[in-house]
């Protein structure tokens, strides 16, 4: 009984707390920085003075790290405080950028790459990252074609291409080509951003990065520090800043009698000014909420979260919400095997789409929309032809039930992956990625009976639309990088293939007998009942792919990378499937020569040129086989048939949209750190263009899939940016030798 009374106070003995503080260099606190007992999992952060206390065995030894340091170890040897200071790690402290299938430090980079953090993605509150990246990348045009919530911009790297395909870019989520939309990505989740722009660059990802490449990390857990909670979130209101220039009752009476043409109808009076504008919209808000947590063990890393997204729209109705559930793991099995998981998986509802501006815009000023006892008129009429429903914010809102537009769109994007270094060959490893997507849209609309019409008995009418995609993609890639004294080598092969199964349908119908049932049960509508066949679709696709990427580094001075990639694509002929396309680049790192030593208001200052061709492949599958129409016609008075006629010609000699690229740019940073720039010049030539060639009306069809035409684009452009961090402008001191 004594000795197991003695066995807690034996254990208790054998345990100290430990409590210190870590530092820089400087003697600045560092904040966060992970404090872990070596070959365990209990550890701690330190607090906002850089302070920490954990209890651990009496000859532990202490790892102690921070992202930009080096890590260090500390034996305890029976102390109970301790002093650290961490010295910044030169190597880890210089930017690295993701380039596809791999990374590099930038400034051994080739090509013409963008990055941008998450952190700068996040200043400004967007409903997804296209908002955000607007205005911060050189050569990346961003427009706004909705102002409706939840609606994406389109993106253009280095302007348009093709004048019938895609020119939309690849996004890479993880590693894997995503295939969903950006709004389905929370802004809160991404970790960087890195887009590819020229040729040489993109040439990785073939046919698929034709138009640019914009590379999305997550964020992960880091291996061996304790997990972490955290929560960000905001609210604010939404206002209108500019409404539509629209002219007032008494300039619209003015140009009415200018005219001579119109006189005022019942409801207008030339002492009347309705804003239909004011009448109609209302203050919007938005709201976010985010946690997750985030840690890791000896051997791998997790992260997992959950986020809220609301946006209420300033026009009635219009809102979208947003669910989203993130998930990582990576764990390495012994010295050699590693593997693990990215899910990202979303859910939203978009509503209101119904409504927009184009009806209250064409109402005219000087009509009145009240009744005398001051309630709203159904309508209000112009002259004797024109008559409008009237739109305010309180109908809108009244008839929110009656008349709908509901999307709900689901997506679940994930990476599964497995790797292995080769124990007989050092920098040799094997990667497999293994990627499984999913995306379902369901959209339905109603409008009840004489909504939105100037005949109050205007039938109900109801439809629903629902479309699925499935993807799956495999890639195996076989990995050498190693450094011997000067030179870096990094050879990269793969083998990939992937298939996409797209699938939509769609029904109409009128007269619905209830109003409750909206376009729940379109079957029982009284009326006719449409399935329009231009309304449904299947398409199946695959593309399959072979790679080779050499980059070579001599000295930190001189760098060059080297592209092949074979596609084949089954959207195209028999005989023009496969394509191989080439692209090369050189850098010249200028500041590293020794003719550079005494000019030290020089940072970085390279030279890089490339060349590479892509091409595409973005047009809808089964364009090389033509297309059959339906037309009814009529035998006799009492019935008819459903006939086919070719709308579309085949072609069995379309082939791939091919571009080249040529890069010239410059990199620079100067005054250490405080001002950074990059000046580059391109010239982007697309020939084979694939276009739709119209057809005279005497040949029957209307127009057949080709490869003509060609495109060209010349641009200059540069950027730079100040970094107010490193000091104050007014602080500046320059030696005196570089004075004026």
């Amino acid at each position: 009984m004594l000795l197991f009374c003695l066995i807690p106070l034996w254990a208790f003995a054998q345990s100290v707390m430990v409590k210190g503080v870590v530092k820089d260099t400087s003697g600045e606190a560092i904040i966060g920085a992970s404090v872990l007992e070596k070959g365990t999992t209990n550890g701690t952060i330190t607090d906002f003075d850089g302070n920490f206390a954990l209890n651990v065995s009496k000859n532990a030894v202490l790892v102690v790290s921070f992202v930009g340091y080096k890590n260090e170890e500390i034996p305890v040897a029976g102390k109970s405080s301790l002093k650290i200071t961490l010295k910044e790690d030169s190597k880890a402290l210089e930017e690295v950028v993701v380039i596809g299938y791999g990374s590099a430090r930038k400034s051994d980079v080739t090509g013409s790459i963008a990055s941008v953090g998450g952190e700068k993605l996040r200043e400004m509150p967007a409903t997804n990252i296209t908002y955000a990246l607007q205005n911060r990348v050189a050569g990346v045009d961003m427009s706004q074609t909705s102002s409706a919530p939840g609606a994406s911009m389109q993106i253009r790297i280095r302007g348009t291409r093709s004048l019938n395909a895609s020119n939309d870019p690849l996004v890479v989520l993880d590693g894997i080509p995503f295939m969903g939309n950006l709004s389905d990505i929370n802004p809160g989740d991404i970790k960087s951003m890195d887009i590819l722009k020229d040729a040489s660059s993109t040439a990785i990802y073939g046919s698929r990065g034709a138009n640019g490449v914009i590379l999305i990390t997550t964020h992960k857990g880091a291996q061996g520090s304790p997990a972490r909670f955290t929560y960000n979130g905001y609210a604010g209101m939404k206002k209108v800043f500019s409404k539509y220039p629209m002219m007032n009752g008494s300039k619209f009476a003015e140009m009415r009698k200018l005219a001579g043409k119109f006189e005022n109808s019942v409801d207008e009076s030339d002492d009347v000014d309705t804003d239909w504008q004011d009448l109609m919209l209302r203050d919007g808000y938005v709201n976010s909420h985010d946690v997750s947590v985030s840690g890791g063990t000896n051997g791998g890393g997790y992260s997992f979260g959950a986020a809220y997204y609301k946006d209420q729209g300033v026009i009635p109705t219009q809102n979208y919400t947003r669910y989203s559930l993130r998930g990582s793991f990576d764990q390495g099995v012994g010295k050699y095997f590693r593997f693990g998981l990215v899910n990202n998986t979303n859910y939203n509802v978009t509503k209101g789409s119904n409504i927009g501006l184009y009806g209250v815009l064409s109402m005219s000023p000087i009509a009145d929309p009240y009744n005398a006892d001051g309630t709203l008129k159904r309508t209000v009429k112009y002259n004797s032809q024109d008559e409008s429903f009237v739109l305010t914010r309180g109908v809108v809102e009244e008839l929110e039930d009656s008349w709908l537009s509901k999307t709900e769109g689901f997506g679940t994007y994930n990476n599964l992956f497995a790797e292995v270094k080769c124990p007989w060959m050092e920098g040799l490893k094997y990667r497999v990625n293994l990627g499984l997507n999913y995306r379902s849209t369901k959209g339905g609309s109603f409008t009840g009976e004489g909504i939105n019409s100037t005949t109050a008995d205007t039938p109900s009418t109801a439809s629903l639309n629902h479309s699925e995609t499935t993807n799956w993609t495999v890639e195996n890639l076989l990995t050498y990088d190693r450094t011997f004294g000067k030179h870096q080598l990094n050879v990269v092969g793969m083998y990939s293939a992937e298939q996409t199964v797209y699938t939509r349908s769609d029904v109409a119908g009128r007269d619905i007998p209830a109003e409750y049932f909206q376009f729940y049960n379109i079957g029982r509508a009284e009326g006719t009942i449409t399935v329009n066949p231009d309304n449904w679709n299947y398409q199946k696709s695959g593309l399959m792919s072979w790679m080779g990427r050499v980059m070579y580094t001599y000295d930190n001075r001189y760098m060059l990378m080297a592209t092949v990639r074979a596609d084949a694509s089954s959207r195209l002929a028999k005989g023009h499937q496969w394509h191989t396309y080439p692209a090369v680049s050189a850098g010249w790192n200028i500041r590293q020569e020794e003719f550079m030593d005494e000019v030290d208001w020089i940072d970085i200052l390279k030279l890089r040129v490339g060349y590479g061709q892509t091409s595409n492949q973005a047009v809808d599958p089964y364009k090389t086989w033509g297309r059959l129409a339906t037309r009814p016609y009529n035998f006799g008075p009492t019935g008819y048939v459903t006939g086919y006629y070719v709308s579309e010609l085949p072609n069995a000699e379309l082939g791939w949209e091919y571009s080249s690229t040529w890069n010239f740019g410059l990199d620079f940073t100067l005054l250490r750190g405080r001002l950074s720039g990059t000046f580059e010049y391109y010239i982007q030539k697309t020939t084979d263009l694939l276009q739709s060639v119209s057809l005279p009306s005497t040949s029957g069809v209307s127009s057949y899939m080709a490869n003509v035409g060609k495109t060209e684009n010349k641009v200059t452009c540069g950027t730079g940016r100040p970094d107010t961090a490193c000091g104050r402008w007014g602080r500046w001191r320059f030696p005196r030798k570089y004075r004026a």
